[in-house]
Parts: structure tokens; C-alpha cells; sequence
């Protein structure tokens, strides 16, 4: 088991998270149970996936939760174009936050990529290494 406090794109994502609760704080309250939900619940997903992976044994399931939680950032990066051409997020604050999801997603695959490659050359197991 491996702690994910430890994991950069972890610290990254639950500030990312954090900086989407703020930003959706200000939206209309008839979104309340619609975009403003979905965008949580989806830039939530990405960090709860990160943490569900390092609870579990091995890489095989490290590398599945990855994997859910880098989707969960391309679901975000979708509900904040769609939230920008709504009109409940202005550019500039439409670009910070998707170059953060942007950050986070290129973290996920360096990480994703990173585990495949020891994986394959010496045997490295990144839940009981780290």
C-alpha cells in the first residue's frame, strides 16, 4: 500500500479540485444539482481515483485507477468548455483552469508511463516501492 499524500500529481490534482469549488461557487444556483455537481463530483473523481489506486495491491490495479482518474480529467476539461460557453466561466478563468487539468492529465500519463516502463524492465511494484 502506498501513500498518497506522497504523489505530486495527487497534491496536484486535490489543489485542482480545490480551485474548481471555488470557481463553481459563483455559478447560478439552478446549476446547482446540475454543472456545478458534475464538475465537482468529475475533478473530485480524479484525485479520489489516484488515492483508491495507492490503497490497492499491485500495479495492474494502480495502473486501472490511473487510467479512471485521467478520464475523469478529460470529463472536467469538457464540463469547462461547456461551462465557458455558457457564460458561467470567463476566458481568463476558463484558461487557468484548463491548463491546470492540462497539467494534471500530462502528470497522470508521465506517471502512467513511468509505471509501465519499470514495470517491464525491473520488476518495480510502485504501491510497495514508494
Amino acid at each position: 500500500m502506498k501513500d498518497f499524500h506522497r504523489l505530486q500529481v495527487w497534491r496536484k490534482a486535490h489543489s485542482f479540485t480545490l480551485l474548481v469549488y471555488r470557481a463553481t461557487g459563483a455559478f447560478p444556483k439552478h446549476e446547482l444539482f446540475g454543472l456545478t455537481s458534475q464538475l465537482r463530483h468529475a475533478s473530485a473523481s480524479i484525485a479520489a481515483n489516484i488515492a483508491e489506486g495507492c490503497g490497492r495491491t499491485g500495479n495492474a490495479e494502480m495502473l486501472r485507477f490511473l487510467n479512471m482518474a485521467q478520464g475523469s480529467a478529460s470529463e472536467v476539461q469538457y464540463h469547462l468548455l461547456l461551462c465557458r460557453d455558457l457564460g458561467y466561466l470567463g476566458a481568463q478563468q476558463y484558461n487557468a483552469l484548463g491548463d491546470a487539468a492540462g497539467e494534471v492529465k500530462r502528470m497522470l500519463v508521465g506517471l502512467i508511463t513511468k509505471i509501465r516502463e519499470d514495470k517491464k524492465s525491473a520488476g518495480f511494484n510502485l504501491v510497495a516501492d514508494c
